[in-house]
């Protein structure tokens, strides 16, 4: 029998064939619908076994498989007895050999003084320092001193052509030979009146007209001498009356000339620094302590002075404390002073300032017992007899040398080794690898 379920003949099949009677156009069509349907019906159960029968054959090959969850018989012993007795990574026991190179030191409580580092740095001494310039306005003509020289007090540094100078003591000249001229008018005007030849009044009048004559030569003689002329110069110009416009500039002091600002030609104002001389044999030593800092500092304290280009280490007091704080910079000027006859030291060489404050009892531990190791601070302690665990540990700066205060990780009277712990590490490490 042909069954084509989809096609269009299977309703009129059904009428015509259903009990061996021809259905009614009603009957036919509900007894065609329910035929369809059964034949559905069986087509989905056929596909279902089929699937289902699929689902029991072996996988095709290089298909994977679903997981297979294990048995609760297969799952490992949560304790490994070999794992639970392995000793830590950070543990290591002693041999004999070991033993005779380290030494074991009890963690106590020790009055310590901490080491203030601060930055600084080699000055001048100003207090022997002096900038040199000239106090008449002319146009250099010879220089006789470079940078470096050693100088001596009122050894000449340079020469100037000056027409101030000149009309200076032109106006002295001038002030001279008026004094003269009239001491004399005084004298012979005395010498008349004791002739009865003039009156009281008209001696009075010429000596005090020589005496006004005085203090102008007086006055014109001060004025040469704060324009840098010295007596023995403004007397030998008094006996010779011959104008010189040549200006000297010469050191105030004993020292080095350390700078030297003008040229050869140049014309130089009275507010300008020609040279700066500075005496060497003492330099100063000037740090900016924090103000958080400052109360550790003291006048007369001793401070050791690390000066890196020297490679070694100076001993020296603080003379100087600054009373105010910079406003800019927040930080208190100290200054230390040092003997420099050698010459070693020089201005603007860098230098640290060691400064030990006030002491205080803290747990300290020796920085021969300290190791670094992953950018952190460790020591061995004593876990047993013969067994040392690797414990990192937060320290403080060094103080009293060697000493390095405890912040945590550390409790008093736990006992570490503070000699050989490097061979200790060693030691650990190729237990590690093995």
């Amino acid at each position: 029998m042909d069954l084509n379920l989809a096609g269009p003949n299977t309703a009129a099949y059904a009428r015509r064939n259903f009990f061996g009677r021809r259905l009614t156009e009603g009957e036919g069509s509900a007894l065609g619908f329910l035929v369809t349907c059964g034949f559905k019906s069986l087509i989905v159960c056929a596909l279902t076994g089929a699937l289902v029968a699929c689902s029991d054959a072996p996988a095709p090959a290089g298909k994977a498989s679903a997981p297979v969850t294990a048995s609760p018989a297969s799952k490992p012993s949560p304790t490994d007895p070999a794992q639970a007795n392995r000793p830590s990574d950070r543990e290591v026991k002693l041999n004999p050999e070991l033993e005779l190179k380290i030494k074991v030191h009890e963690v106590r409580e020790e009055a310590v003084a901490e080491t203030l580092a601060v930055a600084g740095r080699i000055d001048f001494n100003e207090q022997a320092m002096a900038r040199i310039g000239t106090a008449v306005t002319g146009r250099a003509l010879e220089l006789k001193a470079s940078v470096g020289q050693r100088v001596r007090a009122g050894q000449v540094l340079a020469t100037m052509n000056s027409s101030e100078l000149s009309t200076a003591q032109l106006n002295y000249l001038k002030t001279v030979a008026q004094a003269r001229l009239l001491v004399t008018s005084a004298e012979r005007a005395r010498q008349l009146y004791a002739s009865d030849v003039i009156s009281l009044a008209e001696m009075q009048r010429r000596e005090n007209a020589s005496e006004i004559a005085h203090a102008e030569e007086s006055g014109a003689a001060s004025q040469l001498q704060i324009l840098g002329m010295n007596p023995q110069a403004i007397a030998e110009l008094q006996r010779t009356n011959v104008i010189s416009p040549v200006k000297t500039i010469v050191s105030r002091t004993d020292g080095t000339v350390v700078e030297r600002s003008v040229a050869v030609g140049q014309v130089v104002q009275p507010a300008d620094t020609m040279f700066v001389v500075a005496d060497l044999s003492r330099v100063w030593v000037v740090a900016d302590v924090p103000e958080q800092q400052s109360a550790s500092i003291q006048l007369g304290q001793q401070v050791e002075i690390e000066v890196p280009s020297l490679d070694r280490t100076l001993t020296g007091r603080i003379v100087h404390v600054a009373s105010f704080v910079d406003p800019q910079t927040r930080t208190v000027m100290a200054r230390c002073e040092l003997d420099n006859r050698s010459g070693e030291l020089k201005p603007a060489m860098l230098a640290n300032l060691l400064i030990q404050t006030s002491r205080r009892r803290e747990l300290v531990v020796p920085a021969s017992g300290v190791l670094r190791e992953n950018n952190r601070d460790h020591v061995y302690v004593q876990k047993s007899a013969g067994v040392f665990v690797l414990t990192p540990v937060e320290l403080g700066p060094a103080a009293d040398g060697d000493l390095r205060p405890v912040r945590s990780g550390l409790s008093p009277g736990q006992k570490i080794v503070i000699d050989g712990a490097f061979h200790l590490n060693n030691e650990r490490l190729r237990n590690t690898q093995s």
